[in-house]
């Protein structure tokens, strides 16, 4: 540790010391006095020219430590941090700055070093005044919030041997850098540059032992030739910078390296030999790429190695060259070609904690030992050929937490040791060849998340372990032999989601119990062999949207509990021996699918039932009839008609038909007089597609898209409230049609409320039914229905009262919003895109996340809307990453990404969620005035991000100062929806998680009374979620 030099003390001395006669020579001869007396002078002259030198040494040395305070005291203004009384309260001019929080000095004094990464610093470094630090050595300033442009001055920093400003929030390109020749570390990764990386700067840094420059958005280069000159790198992370190309051979000069990665990139062709020379290496990451060829002879000869992992590219071959790394810690390789069996050595790597080579043409069966050495955590095969057993001791140290095995050709049974694996969280066997009975304490594993058999040949029962399956959200066993009766302990699952029992052999009463599952989305009992009555508790599972149970034996009516699940979207219970009428509550649930097929119900279908949607859902069951479907019977008196209603009914269908006919001749007139364009419109043939029970016409739709009944204007097209005959209104989106103009090719979209003629119905159009026809969620808007013609394209969707949360927040509807209903606007929209995402059969992006397509219902609940230009994505198809090149999203929402990529993915969702939490907790729009000249709400948050004070003042001054931490917890949320970089943002399941987990304290009003009888309203928090001392 550096320690200030002590003051130099100066003593005069009194003249008398310098007396001749009280100096022991003073009774010597002229002589010798003489010469002494000259080697006196002599010596005073040299310690007058040494005092000289050391005056000006000094007056140096106060001058260079006083510059070097002025300069830290300048970059002290520059910078904003949320804990500055911790980190800046030593910078103060009386103070040394060698003592300065951060702040290291050489022996003589002058700042050699700045160390403040991961100090959540924000602003503009000023690197003019930076680079005046003559003897800077080190300036580390990583992890931070540092924004602006890092600007040519930097090259001034001559004497750097350390440069760190990676994670940051830099924009602009990296400057030349060629005169920091002594650089020594070099990490700019993950820090907003783009541009054209100055790789010529690199080749006067012959010193250079790390290199990081990943992340970063640099244009598209070869490998840089400048790299392979670096000879005594140790560690280079060049990982999604652009890099394209092959792998040069000279890559094997760089024998120093101990880590080399490389991922994210467009890397093609094979993997040099010459990689077989970094015989130190403990680290390789290549994963991502568009690789291909074998793995090379030479890889046998990096037996440090610990980390390797190039999954995600088009690599071939077998793995026997990776046999003799048996220091292997991790190994990642799914997603290949490779093929051939998992080399037996496998099983005696001591060090192997993860196994991932899912997704290739794997053969031959794992090695019995697998695992059994190490802390094991984690093995994913699925979707190979592998056969035999599976290896027994993955879990022996009781660390495993992942077992996916599935889409294999596994043989024999569950080892019994996994029943005694409490970390287990993934559990998924499914699509084998196993058998066997399941061990009873895998149906009680207390922290597993998934358990998947589902398609192998499994016997043996559920047994009443499963109570202890508290984490247990997903259990798939459908296609198998299981057999016994569903224990009614399966309610001690509290936390499923979804149940697949179907296509086995299971028998007796479904139970009660399970009405106790209150989060059960999905219960699927279909092929078995149940009996009994369907319990009535099952309208208690006020989350079900799917329910099958086709194809079992049961009996009695169906519960009219049912009617009341507020999700349900699918019922199929045909196949059975189920009686009574049908409940008439089930005529009020909008169900796609409905199956009540072969059965023996009677009575009459409900008339809101009989649409065409459910045609085919009422056939075998000879006692049912109905009016208005020809195929069954017309109902008589004995079907619940007395003869008073059946007069009255041909009453009503007399009158009718008169009105009928009268509106017949009155539209005849009618249309007579129209002009041109509504004549066409009457003329068009209409095909309606309804999803759920309608309780309007086609006519009263195509009646009333006209100007007087806009309401908005969407990205695809104008928006229509529309009241139809019996009062019920609805919105009608009119798509946006394409029609040829008259120059020839191009294309114009017509906006006339008479609906475009001329133009195919749109992809967009179909995207989005083909999606919302089979979407059922309580935050996602309703579409009842569907029309169209040749030309024209119309949604019909459940209108909601409330308008936008735009509306609310910024337009002339504008309300005061408190912090509650804005915290609960939140999660419900969250949740709402959260089904979206990970709730459907496949990912469904939205691409156009925004406050104006967050509605609001009578009570404030949201519900996502606009899905114009939806579209599913498979992701099962490289690996989930898969995205979509259509143009999409609304300025201040996009995604930086989509800037250069013109693609959109789940990521790009969030990050316009994010944006969405911004505008609730501050209140602004995405793009204000006051922001600045091209910046948006996210680059103005992350500005303030300067101090607890400048964050609170973010915070919208409508909600009050008690409740200001608590928004701020959702703000930072949105921060990190709107990381500048996709894979650092959360999933819209964390997201939810987060903003539950971030409730706000609910505000109550108390009294204090003073000892004179006063008193004064206070509002506080509950005591119920805070300390009781409060």
């Amino acid at each position: 540790m550096h320690l200030d030099t002590p003051p130099i003390k100066w003593q005069y001395l009194p003249k008398s010391s310098f007396d001749s006669s009280s100096s022991p020579f003073g009774r010597q001869d002229m002589s010798k006095n003489s010469i002494l007396h000259d080697m006196s002078s002599a010596a005073n002259s040299r310690r007058i020219t040494a005092a000289l030198s050391l005056l000006c040494f000094l007056s140096l040395f106060s001058s260079t430590k006083s510059d070097d305070l002025q300069i830290l005291l300048k970059l002290k203004s520059s910078l904003q941090s949320p804990s500055t009384e911790n980190i800046f309260s030593s910078w103060d001019a009386t103070n040394s700055a060698c003592n300065f929080f951060g702040i290291a000095c050489n022996s003589d004094g002058s700042v050699s070093e700045i160390e403040l990464s991961h100090q959540n610093l924000s602003g503009v470094l000023p690197f003019d005044t930076i680079c005046e630090l003559s003897s800077l050595e080190k300036l580390s300033l990583g992890f931070n919030f540092l924004h602006g442009k890092v600007t040519e001055d930097l090259r001034n920093c001559s004497k750097l041997k350390y440069l760190d400003l990676g994670n940051n929030l830099f924009s602009g390109s990296v400057p030349d850098i060629s005169l920091l020749s002594v650089l020594e570390y070099l990490y700019l990764n993950k820090s907003g540059f783009s541009g054209t990386f100055p790789w010529k700067s690199l080749t006067n840094m012959s010193g250079l032992i790390r290199l990081s420059l990943g992340d970063n958005i640099f244009d598209p280069t070869p490998f840089p030739k400048e790299v392979i000159g670096l000879k005594k790198l140790d560690w280079l992370y060049l990982s999604n910078c652009s890099i394209e190309g092959e792998i040069p051979a000279e890559i094997g000069d760089l024998v120093e390296l101990t880590d080399l990665e490389l991922s994210f990139n467009n890397i093609t062709g094979e993997i040099p030999t010459e990689i077989g020379k970094l015989t130190k290496l403990w680290q390789l990451e290549l994963y991502s790429n568009g690789l291909t060829g074998k793995l090379p002879v030479g890889m046998r000869n990096l037996t440090r190695l610990e980390k390797f992992d190039a999954s995600m590219n088009n690599l071939e071959g077998d793995l026997s060259e990776l046999r003799f790394l048996t220091n292997l810690v991790s190994l990642q390789l799914f997603e290949n070609n490779f093929s051939g069996e998992v080399p037996a050595e496998f099983g005696e790597f001591k060090k192997l904690v993860n196994l991932s080579l899912y997704t290739n043409k794997l053969t031959g069966s794992l090695p019995q030992k697998l695992g059994s050495w190490a802390e094991f955590g984690f093995i994913d095969v699925s979707e190979n050929f592998l056969t035999g057993p599976i290896p027994p001791d993955m879990c022996k140290r009781g660390t495993m937490n992942m077992l996916l095995i599935l889409q294999n050709n596994f043989t024999g049974e569950i080892p019994e040791s996994y029943g005694n694996c409490p970390t287990l969280l993934r559990f998924r066997v499914s699509n084998n060849s196993l058998s066997g009975v399941v061990p009873a304490r895998i149906w009680g594993l207390p922290a597993v998340n998934i358990i998947d058999l589902e398609f192998n040949n499994f016997e043996g029962p559920i047994t009443s372990d499963i109570e202890n399956a508290k984490g247990l959200a997903q259990l798939f066993v459908g296609n198998n032999r299981l057999i016994g009766e569903l224990p009614a302990e399966i309610s001690g699952a509290s936390a499923l989601v979804s149940v697949r029992l179907n296509d086995n052999r299971f028998s007796g009463k479904i139970p009660a119990s399970i009405g106790e599952l209150k989060h059960l989305g999905t219960l699927h009992l279909e092929n078995n062999m149940f009996s009994g009555s369907i319990p009535s508790s099952l309208g208690s599972c006020v989350s079900l949207n799917d329910i099958d149970m086709a194809s079992n034996s049961l009996s009695g009516k169906i519960p009219s509990s049912l009617g009341s699940l507020p999700s349900l979207n699918a019922l199929d219970l045909s196949d059975n021996q189920l009686s009574g009428r049908i409940p008439q509550s089930l005529a009020s649930v909008k169900l796609s699918l409905l199956d009540l097929s072969h059965n023996k119900l009677s009575g009459r279908i409900p008339q809101s039932l009989s649409i065409a949607a459910y045609n085919g859902s009422f056939e075998g069951n000879p006692g049912l009839c109905s009016v208005e479907i020809s195929s069954f019977r017309r109902c008589s008196s004995g079907s619940g008609l007395s003869k008073e209603a059946r007069t009255l009914l041909i009453c009503f269908a007399v009158g009718s038909a008169i009105l009928a006919l009268s509106l017949v001749c009155f539209s005849y007139l009618k249309k007579r007089e129209n002009d041109d364009k509504e004549r066409s419109l009457k003329e068009e043939s209409w095909d309606v597609k309804s999803f759920h029970v309608l309780t309007f016409t086609e006519d009263d739709i195509l009646d009333s898209i006209k100007q007087e009944n806009l309401i908005g204007k969407g990205g695809s097209g104008n928006v229509y409230r529309v009241e139809a005959s019996n009062g019920k209104e609805v919105a009608v989106k009119h798509i946006w049609t394409n029609v040829d103009s008259k120059f020839g090719r191009k294309k114009a979209r017509t906006t006339t409320p008479m609906l475009g003629k001329g133009g195919r119905q749109s992809k967009e159009f179909d995207a989005e039914v083909r999606t919302l026809s089979s979407i059922r969620h309580v935050n996602v808007v309703k579409l009842y229905c569907s029309i169209t013609s040749e030309d024209s394209s119309l949604l019909v969707y459940e209108f909601l009262p409330n308008g936008s949360l735009w509306d609310r927040l910024h337009g002339c509807q504008k309300m005061k919003l408190d912090w509650n209903s804005r915290y609960e606007i939140s999660v419900g929209a969250a949740k709402g895109l959260e089904y979206l995402h990970h709730g459907c059969d496949r990912p469904v992006i939205h691409r156009d996340v925004k406050s104006s397509n967050i509605l609001l219902d009578e009570f404030l609940k949201p519900r996502i809307a606009d899905f114009g230009l939806a579209k599913m994505v498979q992701a099962n198809n490289n690996g989930g990453q898969n995205s979509t090149h259509v143009i999409a999203g609304t300025h201040g929402y996009i995604a930086p990404e989509y800037g250069y990529t013109y693609k959109v993915n789940e990521k790009s969702d969030v990050y316009s969620f994010g944006v969405v939490l911004m505008e609730l907790v501050t209140g602004k729009r995405p793009i204000e005035p006051e922001f600045g000249e091209n910046k948006d709400i996210v680059s103005w948050v992350f500005s303030n991000l300067k101090s607890r004070e400048s964050v609170l003042n973010l915070v919208d001054q409508d909600i009050p100062e008690a409740l200001k931490g608590e928004a701020i917890k959702v703000l930072r949320i949105a921060v990190l929806c709107t990381d500048r970089l996709p894979e650092m943002r959360p999933t819209m399941r964390s997201v939810v998680q987060m903003l539950e987990e971030a409730e706000p304290c609910e505000l109550v009003e108390i009294i204090v009374t003073k000892d004179g009888g006063a008193s004064k309203k206070m509002e506080a928090f509950d005591k119920n979620k805070l300390d009781p001392e409060f």
